[in-house]
């Protein structure tokens, strides 16, 4: 199957995937170029991180291989402002602290993980801005977290040792209705979720 052949979802079929979906561990590209399809994409994630109550939403989360995540630590649209950022570098991490965390792709789940209080971040916004600034506390977490998408890594990844186990069946109800859903065709099979990832790459990475 060649990435000619794949048929890129429009921004109105963009949805948040859940655990185990094999994009969820792919480590996403850099973005290379930003166009109107784009910006209709993240249009699109705003408005489901609002819609799940969601204050972060990272690209591999819809889908997408692509290093860019949208968030708003309020979790708001009447409240704080929904932020890109592109190809996010995390440097001078200070100050580890632990707190819960939750995830949009493994819903009714939460657990502590240990963050640093404060970080920087260079990146870039939906314009081609550049972004240098610190942040500490709960918006700190926020970037940390969505970063951690990109790289393939979830917050139950981070958990203390065995505190994850008090999630096993949940994870396993997940990993069965994700399977179920291949079976019947609601899910791409592996393959094709492939070529598409590698199709996305190839325009945007």
């Amino acid at each position: 199957m060649s990435d000619e052949s794949i048929t890129l979802p429009s921004p109105d079929e963009l949805a948040i995937i859940s655990y185990p979906h094999p994009t969820l561990r792919h480590k996403a590209k850099p973005v290379r170029r930003v166009d109107k399809r784009l910006k209709a994409i993240v249009q699109r994630m705003i408005e489901l991180m609002y819609e799940h109550k969601g204050v972060g939403l990272a690209a591999t989360q819809v889908n997408l291989p692509l290093r860019f995540f949208v968030m708003n630590p309020k979790g708001s649209p009447e409240e704080g402002e929904a932020r890109v950022v592109i190809n996010p570098v995390l440097s001078k991490p200070k100050t580890p602290e632990e707190a819960e965390e939750g995830c949009l792709s493994i819903p009714q789940l939460f657990g502590n993980v240990v963050r640093s209080k404060k970080i920087r971040l260079n990146a870039f916004d939906l314009n081609g801005n550049e972004i240098d600034e610190v942040f500490s506390g709960f918006e700190a977490r926020v970037i940390q977290h969505e970063t951690d998408h990109l790289d393939g890594v979830l917050f139950i990844d981070r958990m203390k040792e065995g505190a994850v186990e008090e999630f096993r069946g949940e994870l396993e109800n997940l990993a069965s209705e994700f399977e179920s859903q291949q079976r019947t065709g609601g899910i791409l099979p592996d393959e094709e979720l492939t070529a598409q990832r590698a199709a996305w790459e190839a325009a945007y990475g």
